[in-house]
């Protein structure tokens, strides 16, 4: 059995996120759609992630399984024919067959756009802001997280998961042109709604509802109800995941 990651991106205005649904469209099932019809037999995708309804990603990394060796630009081609014009496939690549697009993911990188202007165009893909935020606190605030590692606080409440601990590795506000900030933040792993709920607290110390000093006591309380609201879906994106170099496959 051979092991393949697909490199994609995807913008997510028309999906209920990256995780198959019952009732609603996903990237997943569309993509696997497309591979079942190419491979002519269904073909299981597991994504390094989940991103919410709404969020877009820019490089997003997945995995399945075929009997057969493929030819990875062949593969490419083929899906960018069949799939939407929403969703891309940047490449293909064979990887170890032990290899695991989620598990084996060493840090992902997340960008998150805010707007003060009216924007026909960009609408889909920035939150606009109707107040000014100090943009200087933010980053006060956001350079905080790297003193912790459980984020409880940002967490979707009634998750499965086993720990709620995280390492943050990038957490920053920068000027995007006029009007236009985004916030990068990088870490080894994200709870579900993490970094909307981050965005959100954040944007409560920009506008001085809550201080540095209560943004760290946000953290600390380990309680989902003291944190910030999450910010919509629309102004987030995947940008970025990271393996070791060894997860490929060489013949």
């Amino acid at each position: 059995m051979h092991r393949y990651f697909i490199e994609l991106a995807y913008d997510g205005t028309n999906y209920h996120g990256w995780q198959i649904q019952p009732n609603g469209n996903s990237v997943q099932e569309t993509l696997m759609k497309a591979l079942a019809t190419f491979l002519r037999q269904p073909v299981e995708v597991v994504g390094a992630g989940r991103t919410d309804a709404g969020v877009h990603a820019r490089k997003m990394v997945a995995h399945f399984d075929f009997p057969e060796k493929l030819d990875g630009a062949t593969v490419t081609d083929k899906l960018n024919r069949l799939l939407p014009p929403d969703v891309a496939v940047y490449g293909v690549r064979e990887v170890q067959p032990d290899a695991h697009a989620r598990f084996d993911a060493r840090s992902r990188t997340y960008q998150y756009y805010v707007t003060t202007r009216k924007d026909p165009f960009g609408r889909q893909y920035a939150w606009r802001l109707f107040h000014s935020l100090d943009f200087g606190r933010m980053n006060e605030a956001a350079a905080t997280l790297f003193d912790y590692t459980d984020f409880t606080s940002f967490s979707k409440l009634h998750t499965d998961v086993k720990t709620n601990n995280c390492r943050i590795l990038q957490a920053h506000w920068d000027p995007q042109g006029e009007g236009e900030w985004v916030f990068t933040i990088q870490a080894d792993r994200f709870l579900r709604n993490m970094v909307r709920a981050v965005v959100g607290t954040l944007v409560e110390v920009g506008r001085g509802k809550l201080s540095v000093e209560g943004f760290r006591r946000v953290i600390e309380a380990k309680n989902r109800c003291s944190a910030g609201t999450s910010v919509p879906g629309h102004g987030l994106f995947l940008v970025d995941v990271e393996y070791a170099a060894d997860i490929e496959k060489y013949d």
